[in-house]
């Protein structure tokens, strides 16, 4: 099954008077349970394809499909309900609530989404459990490093069961054995729940770790290579 299809796709910028052409005419195809990274130096693109796939920005031209939705032709309604239902994120900055716990920060999709509260507790449960963050429900992000936060973030995109992860440097604040530890978790739910991961990247243990690399260079993709 497809999850993200790109057609021609095209991001302007306007910026100081003057137009950043950000994507010049991407096409690229993800299918369900691919393990795969965006590549590209800083000022490539690859962020804000990341964006665009996530309905967190629109294109300027071509179309873009999440799960066989065109988003170009959806409203600022629309995009918000299939990012709260088919989309999870991961952030570098991890982003979780300071003021909540880990379980509430974990549930806090599924409470959005009007879920059941019995169900929510058993999903938070399970998703405590499969990151390995058992124990630490009551626990408050401060109280907690960057690995563990990274893990709490993960559980969180997990929770409500999405059919694709966007995940922009996930590794980016971690130090190399615990990114090795995120990225191995994360395949390992990848393999295990068959959800469909996109990084954005340009650390290379990342781009060791996916299964396939898209390299973006200057707005367009450069190569597209899977293992």
């Amino acid at each position: 099954m497809t999850v993200v299809k790109a057609e021609n796709v095209i991001k302007d910028y306007g910026l100081n008077g003057t137009t950043v052409h950000a994507l010049r005419g991407v096409n690229l195809e993800f299918q369900g349970g691919e393990f795969a990274a965006i590549a590209g130096p800083s000022g490539s693109g690859k962020s804000t394809f990341l964006h665009l796939t996530g309905c967190l920005d629109t294109i300027t031209g071509g179309s873009m499909q999440i799960g066989g939705s065109d988003t170009s032709k959806m409203s600022r309604k629309q995009l918000a309900l299939l990012r709260r239902h088919s989309i999870g994120f991961i952030f570098q900055a991890y982003n979780l609530i300071p003021v909540l716990s880990v379980e509430e920060n974990i549930s806090f999709p599924l409470t959005l989404l009007g879920v059941d509260k019995n169900e929510v507790a058993e999903r938070t449960a399970q998703a405590l459990k499969d990151v390995g963050l058992e124990g630490m429900a009551k626990r408050r992000p401060k109280e907690m490093s960057g690995g563990q936060q990274q893990r709490v973030a993960i559980a969180r995109a997990l929770v409500k069961k999405p059919a694709l992860i966007l995940a922009d440097e996930p590794t980016a604040n971690l130090d190399s054995k615990i990114g090795r530890e995120i990225l191995e978790l994360m395949l390992a739910l990848n393999k295990s729940v068959g959800t469909t991961f996109i990084f954005s990247t340009h650390d290379q243990m990342v781009m060791d770790y996916a299964r396939r690399v898209v390299h973006i260079r200057d707005g367009q993709v450069e190569s597209d290579e899977v293992k």
